[in-house]
């Protein structure tokens, strides 16, 4: 824990008060005739059928590697406000330390089960979005990994706006019975990298996460994706993320430097009650001094127009802080 609180260490002003807020579950619609011939059906098959005719979590997760191979495919195309790692310049300093997170996470995973992992903050605006879509494009360019990003933000979805796709329908859409795993999966082209997105806004996101067919879902992408990465709202302003750490494998805490007070992330903590905390990643360092030094290392050996090696490249990089 020592170096976690070292990182604590680095925050600097107070953030805003924590707040949660719950509302209640709205109650399903009546059956009508067509959906109890469809349930009657369903139940000669072995399966079973939710209102409008949409198989339950229970009979889908069951096809599960079928609706991963057969997941309709998007462009990768992110919104360049995004600050998204580019794959075809795996020599950029950001990628770099994406990929020095990803090879301590994949060492961990070869000595204990970690496949679900949660990528949360104690406050809004400290990266866990940003690290969460990161970390998976980075874990994605491994040949062998099958990697699943997850918008489980209900509140506040970021990941449908990063890569310019429709959020709905997406998780909520799935979790209330109104659409198929198979309608809301999607694969990103030319990579091993999955998204589900947030889906329709819900007026009870808590309740959802609560339903039984939350934890089957987790359950199943678990066995199907070498890692399962769940981008969650903030620990202090509401209870999302608390909840979904005790169904995943563990979590990893954002806090951005100058923003995140050692107060809160020590409260953040405390309501995780630590139990399977991975570690804290460390958001808004200053560009200058890490690309500078980055930088210097590998134009030692590569001249980045020829991709050759070469004796010594002198290089200047201005000292710009991080926006």
């Amino acid at each position: 824990m020592s170096r976690i609180h070292d990182a604590m260490r680095k925050a600097g002003q107070d953030g805003p008060p924590a707040r949660a807020s719950v509302s209640s579950r709205p109650l399903p619609p009546p059956p009508d005739d067509d959906f109890l011939a469809a349930d009657l059906s369903a139940s000669e098959s072995g399966t079973s059928v939710a209102p409008g005719g949409v198989l339950v979590a229970g009979s889908e997760l069951e096809n599960l590697e079928d609706i991963i191979v057969n997941a309709p495919v998007v462009a990768f195309n992110p919104v360049s406000e995004a600050l998204v790692v580019n794959p075809l310049n795996p020599r950029e300093a950001p990628a770099e330390e994406f990929r020095s997170l990803r090879t301590r996470l994949n060492h961990l995973q070869t000595v204990q089960p970690l496949h679900t992992l949660v990528v949360t903050s104690a406050s809004p605006a400290e990266g866990k979005s940003f690290t969460a879509t990161n970390l998976a494009i980075t874990q994605a360019q491994l040949a062998d990994k099958r990697i699943l990003l997850a918008d489980f933000d209900f509140r506040r979805p970021s990941i449908d706006k990063t890569f310019q796709i429709p959020s709905s329908p997406g998780i909520t859409d799935y979790l209330q019975g109104k659409v198929n795993l198979a309608d809301i999966l999607q694969r990103v082209e030319g990579t091993n990298l999955f998204l589900l997105t947030a889906g329709e806004a819900s007026p009870n996101p808590l309740e959802l996460l609560n339903l039984k067919e939350c934890r089957a879902l987790l359950d199943a992408l678990r066995a199907h994706f070498d890692w399962v990465i769940l981008d969650s709202p903030p620990l202090l302003f509401a209870a999302d993320a608390n909840l979904l750490a005790t169904m995943c494998d563990g979590t990893v805490l954002v806090v951005r430097i100058g923003s995140t007070t050692f107060d809160s992330v020590s409260r953040a903590l405390q309501s995780l009650c630590e139990n399977n905390v991975l570690g804290i990643v460390v958001n808004g360092a200053r560009r200058g001094e890490l690309y500078s030094k980055y930088t210097y290392y590998h134009d030692y050996y590569y001249d980045r127009e020829k991709d050759a090696p070469i004796e010594k490249i002198e290089r200047q990089t201005a000292d710009v802080a991080d926006e």
